[in-house]
């Protein structure tokens, strides 16, 4: 495979360009940079969707609806160099930027093992970041950008801290593979195995002619060669069986569990509220525990992909890497620590600058579970009693009475149980929801179904073991290192994490927490728009389905009332007169 350099829109493109590993193999990179010579700021970022797939060809559903919510991305572009998940080179470019995207290996145009996440794809990250830094092109600053798995793995090399690696712009994307995508509360998530075979199998190196071709190049997007598929087999590590058969927190979960303690550069962390079973959680939680002083936490809603396009996101990243890329006077020094984009109904927000997350002035709030009544109080019930539902069933719902003025709900939450099961263990799905007067479901656009519910928890109750050090009274951390079975009918105290959210609760409305067996649906209809690639009733393919045997999570679960045992839930009430 030869390299290729050539004019084309107002940029110049290098093609296929090899960057060597430190083990010999050669990774491809596409370069796109300004015509003038000169020493500019890089924008990286490595991953394995492959370099050549068009956005709108690989994501056709997606960028019809990023289209439609963000109207500007077509704006001053042909979007033939759109890939899904990263800058506009369109764009970037011509604001003196260097947009270098690598096939990371195994993937796209890169030959080698495919190991997603893994120490060699982190070394083989920051081998790129030290190449780019020292080209003629560049003026030795490095930022890593991208969204998801380009985020993701920005938690991973930074702790190693490459001498060019100057910024992250970590955009949705979780810091705790185990927690925050694979195992959620110890539940065995289906999204993995779904995503690796729908995104990253398709353009796995090798794939060649059964694959597609970029619409600039005619290349072939996964790599020059077509392999069969049991050699394809042979050049991948098996993810989803993987996952299947780890589910206690090992070694192999640990190397994709970043040290972010050890960040010393620029950080924005920017999250979205609707992203339940992916990835908020982790820009919470990466911004909490990175060690650079120079941090700041974006919160947005919508889709997984709109406010990274959008105007108002673009122009966000743009401050940011102007400032400590190109040391311009961006006004970055005027943003603020922590930026909330506070949500109420309707999808209507409000951008507010806080100081500090969780929020300094929260009230945490206990609301318990009152049987009989099945409301939300915050006076806990006295009596002694217990409530059994099916598993499998709809749960049982707890509800506030109708809000005489605005509630705001935002920060991190948890709740507290007491449950039995009739065997073995048990599979708590928590949610809390917003309702209107007539008692209909208020949802969101969430970051991967477009009806998503305000918040929710999971737990494997054999996974309920918490690390004292770790946990807090609103964030409870679960070790997950062994498993601590049941014994069917006794009765075992459980600490939920719900993840963190934001909801303005407007005069009428009700909010609720359900407890159920099995996972949220909004209604049991799809509201998938047309071509999408999984269901979506309200998690998308955060489903959770492959490790729960019916003869263990099919039966009845308790849940019990007493003094001493009062079940509640710990709400994050941010003032009224900060609304």
């Amino acid at each position: 495979m030869e390299a290729k350099s050539e004019v084309r829109d107002g940029m110049r493109i290098d093609w296929d360009v090899p960057i060597e590993m430190d083990d010999g193999l050669v990774l491809r990179a596409d370069v796109f940079r300004p015509l003038q010579d000169g020493r500019y700021a890089v924008i990286l970022s490595l991953g394995p969707y492959a370099k050549g797939l068009e956005f709108k060809q690989g994501y056709p559903s997606n960028w019809q609806r990023l289209v439609e919510a963000a109207p500007e991305v077509v704006e001053g572009s042909t979007n033939k160099y759109q890939n899904w998940e990263l800058v506009d080179p369109e764009r970037w470019v011509p604001a003196g930027y260097v947009c270098v995207r690598v096939d990371s290996r195994g993937a796209g145009r890169s030959p080698g093992f495919m190991n997603l996440w893994s120490k060699r794809e982190t070394q083989d990250l920051y081998d790129c970041i030290e190449w780019a830094g020292v080209q003629p092109w560049s003026n030795g600053k490095v930022g890593l950008n991208g969204i998801s798995y380009y985020a993701m793995n920005q938690w991973h090399v930074a702790p190693m801290r490459p001498p060019h690696l100057a910024a992250l712009c970590v955009w949705e994307g979780n810091a705790d593979f185990y927690r925050e995508q694979a195992r959620h509360g110890g539940i065995l998530s289906d999204m993995v195995a779904g995503w690796y075979t729908r995104q990253v199998l398709n353009v796995q190196h090798g794939v060649g002619d059964r694959g597609k071709r970029s619409v600039v190049t005619g290349e072939t997007v996964a790599g020059p060669e077509t392999l069969s598929p049991a050699e394809l087999e042979q050049n991948r590590d098996d993810l989803a069986g993987q996952l299947a058969k780890r589910e206690l927190f090992d070694e192999f979960y640990a190397q994709r569990k970043g040290a972010v303690e050890k960040i010393d550069v620029p950080l924005l962390s920017a999250g979205n509220w609707g992203g339940q079973g992916i990835h908020p959680r982790g820009n919470f939680e990466g911004y909490l525990g990175a060690g650079t002083k120079q941090k700041w936490l974006e919160m947005h809603g919508h889709t997984h992909f709109t406010h990274f396009y959008s105007a108002y996101g673009e122009g966000l990243q743009r401050r940011f890497f102007d400032h400590f890329l190109k040391g311009e006077d961006s006004g970055w020094d005027k943003q603020p620590p922590v930026s909330l984009n506070i949500r109420r109904p309707g999808e209507h927000f409000t951008l507010r600058a806080e100081n500090e997350w969780p929020l300094a002035r929260t009230q945490w709030t206990k609301y318990y579970l009152t049987p009989g009544a099945m409301t939300l109080d915050t006076t806990a019930p006295g009596t002694e009693t217990s409530i059994t539902y099916e598993a499998l069933g709809d749960g049982v719902r707890f509800y506030m009475p109708p809000m005489q003025e605005e509630l705001e709900i935002t920060g991190p939450l948890a709740a507290k149980l007491w449950i039995s099961s009739e065997t073995i263990d048990a599979d708590i799905f928590l949610v809390l929801g917003v309702y209107d007067p007539s008692g209909k479901e208020v949802t969101f656009i969430g970051s991967n179904d477009p009806r998503t519910p305000v918040g929710l928890g999971w737990l494997r109750a054999s996974h309920r073991k918490l690390d004292p050090e770790l946990s807090t009274p609103y964030r409870p951390y679960h070790t997950h290192d062994e498993k601590q079975p049941l014994t069917p009918g006794e009765v075992y105290e459980l600490d939920v994490e719900i993840w963190p959210t934001c909801i303005v609760v407007p005069p009428g409305y009700r909010v609720a927490l359900t407890v159920r067996g099995k996972d949220y649906e909004v209604d049991g209809t799809d509201g998938a728009p047309p071509n999408a690639a999984y269901p979506m009733k309200g998690v998308g393919p955060m489903t959770h389905t492959l490790d729960r045997p019916a003869e263990i999570f099919g039966k009845n679960y308790t849940l019990h009332f007493a003094p001493g045992r009062q079940p509640y839930v710990l709400l994050p009430i941010i003032p009224p007169s900060d609304v």
